[in-house]
């Protein structure tokens, strides 16, 4: 069980769209997001929100600024993880990792592979910079809230790992797994 004496989890939610950051379109991705977290979260939370175009220098610095300056440790980026030119997400994402998670990526896929058969044209992956876990999610709202529905389950543990609070979740809206000597005493 969360105590007082953990701090709030703090997301970095970046949503990397060209065309959303020019005003094209209203960005539907940090939005989905944020919803998602409302819904899921037991533990307090806070969050830091980037809309940024499909730059990889200006990913990279985003990034590093939510995890280094900001503290934040969980950053979570949608857009930009298909085969297109311009989608360089994962690429920034490897650029500022100390540790790459490859599982994340797989079950991400697994996950979408259930919905749409190009999901195989995905490219997510997850890494660990510091004391923050980073994972790329897909752009569409409907595809955020089933990947997250897929992977998350694992997410809180890992925090623990590489440092961060211990994160609850409503056991109905995205049942957590700690191995039982990770479990804290309720």
């Amino acid at each position: 069980m969360a105590t007082a004496n953990d701090p709030p989890l703090l997301v970095g939610l970046v949503s990397i769209s060209d065309r959303a950051s020019q005003g094209v379109y209203v960005d539907q991705g940090v939005p989905a997001l944020r919803d998602w977290f409302d819904a899921a979260l037991a533990t307090p939370w806070r969050f830091e929100t980037r809309l940024i175009p499909d730059e990889q220098p200006q990913i990279e610095r985003t990034l590093v600024e939510l995890v280094d300056t900001f503290g934040c440790h969980l950053v979570l980026t949608t857009g930009g993880t298909g085969p297109a030119p311009r989608d360089v997400t994962p690429e920034a994402t490897l650029a500022v990792a100390d540790k790459v998670l490859p599982g994340f990526g797989e079950q991400m896929r697994q996950v979408s592979l259930r919905y749409v058969p190009t999901a195989i044209l995905s490219r997510q992956v997850g890494v660990v910079r510091g004391h923050a876990l980073i994972l790329n999610l897909p752009g569409q709202p409907k595809a955020i809230k089933e990947t997250l529905d897929g992977v998350f389950p694992a997410v809180p543990y890992c925090i623990d790992l590489i440092g961060g609070p211990y994160v609850e979740t409503h056991d109905d809206v995205c049942k957590v797994f700690r191995p039982k000597s990770a479990l804290r005493a309720k």
